[in-house]
């Protein structure tokens, strides 16, 4: 994390990371805070990135059997009441609508036509979709049903983030019904899954993955899934979960059906979802001190050609070559897509242009002038190096082989994540141990400290509790692979089945 001796992004990630993370969001185009408290303005290169998440996502879904339908923004209150547990968990994030019209008193607006039955603008679906299922389901042969939906939810964050916590943000959220426990279970397996895939290749995030403690648990599920990402400032950020709902939701929502005996039986249900969030994590996870660093496969333009057009008499030719150029590129293809090009043929500066796209974080500009046509090469930059450093390839070799340059940014943009997770991972024994890498060493960063500690834990919420409060550390998964590691929790002595993974996480 050392910063190069002139970064483009002020503050650095090493002089202060939260307030270098909003920077990068500024100077990079994606998003700007909004009229409304807490809510954002995604603005073309963030919603770019945000539909090439989504496109592939859905992709994926489709491939599993999942089809998308689309439900009410509006819950009636008396549906969150079935579940208590469930209205419990959302209770201080919900954003109420009591009337339905305004009405011009005094020279103001003023809200009229009290509702029955108050109105809560959805902070997740599980309610208003069972609702439905009750109504489809019948029989086991209505079973399963697999429906996801590309939505927004409301939760009321006090102290929002750009992509990490707004009041307002874009998700998608799975629902599942079927016919037995051992099929919903598999499918709370399978999409967590396809979420570990689809970070470690599309977004280039190594994750943990693994099972939520109780406290951590998605409210009014059994249990839950989740894929753990750690960012540069060596936090954890929850990237996507995968909750199994058993037959709470079912029995507070009716979801029943006649069996294949012709007895009755509650559907088991599943939830899954992933959100806007991941911008942000992929932000904080591969961006540097001269701005955003995009993995090539949701990059909305993964090469931007950079005509030079400083002198007139040239700009004609110089300009049709760039087209020229841009065609031959899109023939190629990277990871089994036609390759996506962007000609920035703005009149300004060369290096003003270059500099704009350097904090975009597109994968690779391209450079062609005068010169270049004369020898039929162009001039090459990889966002994952320097911003000094080309490479001049001949035109034909450069186009033939896009291809594999693209897919070797992503793969070496996994590497680097991986290498500076592992880094920052330790296998802790003691509690000194513990509160040593989770206290802050260096006053002048105290932000920027410990990583992922796998330690063992004796599974008690009073523990749990215990680490939290005194080290605002949390359990972020229990992962999968060390189940048969026993061991003592080093804040009890009490026996441990086996190694969790804690973290202080946004």
């Amino acid at each position: 994390m050392n910063a190069p001796s002139k970064a483009a992004i002020s503050p650095t990630r090493a002089a202060n990371f939260p307030e270098w993370y909003q920077q990068v969001i500024k100077a990079a185009d994606l998003a700007e805070n909004s009229d409304v408290r807490g809510c954002m303005i995604i603005k073309p290169w963030g919603w770019g990135i945000w539909e090439n998440v989504q496109r592939q996502l859905d992709v994926m879904f489709k491939a599993t059997g999942h089809v998308n339908a689309y439900f009410p923004l509006f819950i009636p209150l008396s549906f969150l009441e079935k579940e208590a547990e469930h209205v419990e968990g959302f209770a201080k994030e919900c954003a109420v609508v009591t009337h339905h019209r305004l009405e011009a008193r005094d020279g103001k607006l003023v809200p009229a036509g009290e509702l029955n039955e108050p109105l809560i603008v959805r902070p997740t679906s599980e309610t208003i979709i069972g609702a439905a299922y009750a109504r489809w389901v019948q029989s086991y042969r209505d079973l399963p049903v697999l429906i996801n939906q590309w939505a927004n939810v409301v939760r009321w964050e006090m102290r929002p983030r750009l992509f990490l916590r707004t009041a307002e943000f874009l998700w998608q959220e799975g629902h599942t019904a079927h016919e037995t426990k051992e099929e919903a279970l598999a499918e709370t397996e399978k999409m967590l899954g396809v979420y570990e895939k689809f970070a470690r290749e599309h977004l280039a995030l190594p994750v943990f993955t693994g099972e939520k403690s109780e406290s951590e648990r998605f409210p009014g599920a059994v249990s839950t899934l989740c894929i753990e990402a750690m960012v540069q400032d060596r936090k954890a950020i929850q990237a996507g979960t995968s909750h199994f709902l058993g037959q709470n939701f079912s029995r507070a929502s009716g979801i029943q059906f006649t069996t294949r005996e012709g007895g009755q039986e509650l559907a088991w249900t599943t939830s899954w979802g992933v959100s806007t969030r991941l911008i942000g994590t992929l932000i904080m996870a591969h961006s540097d001190d001269d701005g955003l660093v995009l993995p090539p496969r949701v990059a909305p333009s993964q090469i931007v050609i950079l005509p030079v057009l400083s002198k007139p008499d040239s700009r004609s030719a110089v300009l049709q070559a760039a087209e020229e150029l841009a065609t031959k590129l899109r023939t190629q293809t990277a990871f089994g897509e036609p390759v996506r090009v962007e000609i920035d043929q703005r009149d300004a500066g060369g290096g003003v242009k270059n500099w704009e796209w350097i904090k975009k974080g597109v994968p690779l500009r391209v450079e062609i002038g005068p010169r270049d046509i004369e020898k039929a090469s162009v001039a090459v930059s990889r966002r994952d190096r320097g911003p000094k450093e080309k490479e001049f390839p001949v035109q034909a070799e450069f186009v033939a082989s896009v291809g594999s340059i693209l897919e070797s940014i992503q793969s070496g943009l996994l590497a680097r994540a991986t290498a500076f997770r592992d880094e920052h991972t330790r296998t802790l024994d003691s509690a000194e141990e513990f509160r040593a890498f989770f206290t802050p060493q260096n006053s002048e960063q105290p932000e920027i400290h410990g990583g992922f500690a796998l330690a063992h834990w004796d599974g008690t919420a009073e523990t749990e509790e215990k680490i939290k409060s005194e080290l605002k550390v949390t359990i972020r998964c229990i992962p999968r692979g060390t189940e048969t590691e026993a061991g003592v929790c080093p804040w009890s002595g009490c026996p441990s089945k086996q190694r969790v993974v804690f973290a202080k996480s946004y």
